[in-house]
């Protein structure tokens, strides 16, 4: 377990569609200094737009996350900011030639492989955490996120649809990296055929098809390969957690239990729990004594051709 925070070791590129524009698109991924986060840079417009990955500069949370700032935006950034958080990247900065971050294969498994290649730097700075002190709840009908104090990061997520193959199903992890990688990461966003054409007239899923989500008619998948997990649905909505989640910047300390959310919903408990600061406390670790002493378990990042600051 290592207590400081992390960069890439070098720049590392790919290119792909976006899943709602339809539009190529190429990103490269770079290394930044210690406590600036993740920050995505549009090369497309002049002068070049900076925007911090933050729940502050999250402006729609329809079908995706999208963060903007001075007038420009970028949208669909969940999977890739679930690779950094899964992967243990604090900062990275992400220059990007569009309004949207590629699809890929609809998970988050092409985003770990780049950073996988592209190495790992361990950085001076301690990474920061976030404990929870007291429970927050926001609900929405029959949707709901909770969070409640714990003594490690753990996700539970219930789902419920109206479809034979995926009806009622429940996970749950205790965060890790390895957790990450081999229960959530290769997890497909998926939709229903039926729903296509009313979203391509609305301006989304313009760039969708069999190579980048799992489709479903009425009765099956439509994906020659089929799924890759029994309950490839509900983690692929626990990937999107993380992935709104890791806007935040730290890491939260703590047990959230999830029930049909979305978007909108995640970020409005960020929001409702960060403005409430006798619920929380920042905390950095120098060592796992230290840990130890207040009882926490803080997610492990194993190593991934660490290189020394």
């Amino acid at each position: 377990m290592d207590l400081r925070q992390q960069t890439v070791a070098e720049d590392i590129s790919c290119a792909g569609i976006g899943l709602h524009s339809g539009k190529k698109v190429k990103l490269t991924i770079k290394p930044t200094l210690p406590n600036s986060g993740i920050t995505f840079e549009r090369l497309d417009v002049s002068p070049d737009c900076s925007v911090k990955a933050s729940f502050d500069n999250v402006i729609a949370t329809n079908m995706a996350t999208t963060i903007g700032f001075n007038g420009y935006s970028i949208s669909t950034i969940e999977h890739l900011m679930a690779a950094f958080f899964g992967m243990g990247i604090d900062n990275a900065l992400v220059q990007i030639d569009g309004e949207e971050v590629p699809i890929m294969d609809g998970s988050s498994a092409p985003f770990v492989f780049l950073l996988k290649n592209a190495g790992v730097t361990v950085q001076d700075n301690t990474k920061r955490f976030v404990l929870v002190k007291r429970p927050v709840k926001i609900q929405d009908g029959n949707r709901s996120v909770h969070l409640y104090p714990a003594n490690e990061l753990k996700i539970t997520y219930k789902i419920d649809f109206d479809h034979p193959l995926i009806k009622n199903q429940a996970y749950e992890i205790s965060f890790s990296q390895s957790t990450f990688i081999q229960e959530i990461s290769k997890a497909r966003t998926f939709g229903f055929l039926k729903d296509v054409q009313t979203l391509k007239n609305n301006g989304l899923a313009r760039g969708g098809s069999l190579d980048n989500a799992i489709v479903m008619d009425e009765f099956k998948v439509l994906n020659e390969d089929g799924l890759r997990y029994r309950n490839e649905f509900v983690r692929h909505k626990i990937l999107d957690f993380i992935g709104d989640l890791a806007i935040l910047g730290p890491i939260i300390i703590g047990h959230f239990v999830v029930e049909r959310s979305g978007h909108s919903l995640n970020q409005k408990l960020l929001k409702t729990f960060m403005a409430q600061e006798d619920y929380w406390e920042e905390v950095r670790f120098s060592s796992k004594e230290e840990c130890g002493k207040i009882k926490v378990k803080i997610p492990s990042f194993g190593a991934l051709d660490l290189v020394s600051a």
